[in-house]
């Protein structure tokens, strides 16, 4: 007999599980969340994107009051407590992981402490305990992984440690010029590391479009960073205090070594072959578009399953998941509509395809380009080199992607979203009158420039 018995099981409290859960239980199922650490919120809010966030934020800061000569405003010159940064790091975390707890509670959401793994038959073991569930949500999220020949450990660290380091570093290299090692490099390039970036690819955030990578690639240089792009790292040497590599013809040497290159589906001892869960060979589960997989009462959501590694995605795939365990119709994802953002300085944010995606596709395409500058507000606030991106399609005019670099890139990539996920296109980006002096002008420009007839440009 199991200990307790649930309409629904989540094993993981991160942005998908705890959201995953709530849904469940406002859906009128008696929920259990499993969570392993001693905090719910799971890796994202402990210790990867918002950790991340708080950090970057505070470089943010600092780059501000370093440039307030520009507005007339006088500072003596700023310094770094890193220790103070460090505690308004762990009271940000704390804050949105006891808010997390509060919504299970208000809720009526019971966690279970320890490593949750599947036995078949709606059961799943942590530890001594047995749990039965109707419905069972994966949702553990992934693990870092190291570039071939090394591993982790001492110097060597991945993101997480990476956002959590005790003592401002004073060297630092990174490895993967991605989302992840883009904002490492910027964080702490601003706050006075010594940082050297590495991407065996081509350019830095390859996977953005190359417009936009360029402009990034230019405000990263001006922070100071040490950009080897086309670059491999190889023969690592961890020590006791520091970590020697080759890259190219050259040997250096760093106080910590960072691995941003990805990471995998955390998988191990979930139990996938005993309850009948298949995965591929990436270790990726296999779902179909309400995110059952081949277990009967079993869904994955989130790093474990197809689709962007973004916390947001998963959300939203807990949300149908447990809609679809109450006998909800739900829609499944178009990931191509899914915002994606980096928040290094400059932010990055995108959605759909790049440019050279859309035309190997084989779409008729339009590009609009717009950059900051060309709007008032972008010389009111600071901003002429932001760019503004919009790849469309030529004959109906629908929105096939759009990709922003500069101040608030962020927020703004949800205007495009929205007018795509609600079947509008460029032309009605064109003609909606936008609030002046805005940063959002830039938007409505770009859309007409795509349209045919740009005004400010």
């Amino acid at each position: 007999m199991p200990d307790s018995a649930y309409d629904c099981v989540v094993i993981g409290s991160g942005p998908g599980g705890y959201v995953g859960a709530i849904r469940a239980a406002q859906l009128g199922m008696k929920t259990a969340v499993v969570e392993q650490d001693d905090k719910v919120g799971g890796r994202c809010l402990n210790y990867a994107c918002i950790p991340a966030k708080a950090v970057l934020r505070s470089a943010d800061v600092l780059s501000e009051v370093r440039e307030a000569g520009e507005f007339g405003i006088a500072v003596s010159d700023p310094k770094v407590d890193y220790q103070a940064l460090s505690r308004r790091r762990e009271k940000v975390i704390s804050t949105l992981t006891g808010g997390v707890a509060t919504l299970f509670a208000k809720n009526g959401i019971e966690t279970v402490s320890g490593r949750g793994a599947l036995q078949g038959n709606g059961t799943v073991n942590v530890g001594d305990q047995r749990l039965q569930a109707k419905t069972i949500v994966l949702a553990t999220g992934s693990v870092k992984r190291p570039i071939p020949g090394t591993a982790f450990g001492g110097r060597m660290i991945g993101t997480e440690e990476a956002w959590a380091l005790e003592q401002l570093p004073r060297s630092m290299a990174v490895v993967g010029a991605g989302a992840s090692g883009a904002e490492i490099a910027s964080a702490y390039a601003r706050l006075g590391t010594e940082v050297m970036l590495f991407e065996a690819l081509e350019r830095v955030l390859p996977t953005e479009d190359a417009d936009i990578s360029k402009v990034a690639e230019r405000g990263l240089k001006r922070q100071g960073i040490a950009i080897h792009t086309a670059t491999s790292v190889e023969q690592v040497e961890p020590g006791e205090s520091s970590v020697k590599f080759r890259h190219g013809d050259e040997e250096s040497e760093v106080e910590w070594f960072v691995i941003a290159t990805g990471r995998a589906p955390d998988t191990d001892g979930l139990g996938l072959e005993a309850a009948g869960v298949r995965a591929a060979d990436s270790r990726m589960i296999e779902v179909d578009g309400a995110q059952r997989t081949s277990a009967a009462g079993i869904y994955a959501i989130g790093d474990l399953v197809h689709g962007p590694a973004l916390a947001h995605k998963a959300s939203d795939e807990g949300v149908i998941a447990v809609e679809d365990a109450a006998g909800m119709r739900t829609h499944p994802i178009e990931y191509q509509d899914i915002p994606r953002a980096t928040f290094c300085a400059p932010n990055v944010a995108s959605f759909g395809l790049t440019e050279d995606q859309a035309r190997e596709q084989g779409h008729e395409i339009v590009v609009g380009k717009v950059q900051y500058g060309a709007v008032g507000a972008g010389t009111v606030y600071g901003d002429r080199g932001g760019l503004v991106k919009i790849v469309g399609e030529s004959r109906y005019g629908e929105l096939l992607g759009g990709h922003i670099v500069g101040s608030r890139a962020t927020e703004l990539i949800q205007e495009l979203v929205n007018v795509r996920v609600l079947e509008g296109g460029y032309p009605e980006v064109a003609r909606i009158i936008h609030g002046h002096p805005t940063l959002s002008e830039a938007i409505m420009e770009a859309a007409r420039a795509a349209d045919g007839w740009l005004i400010h440009g």
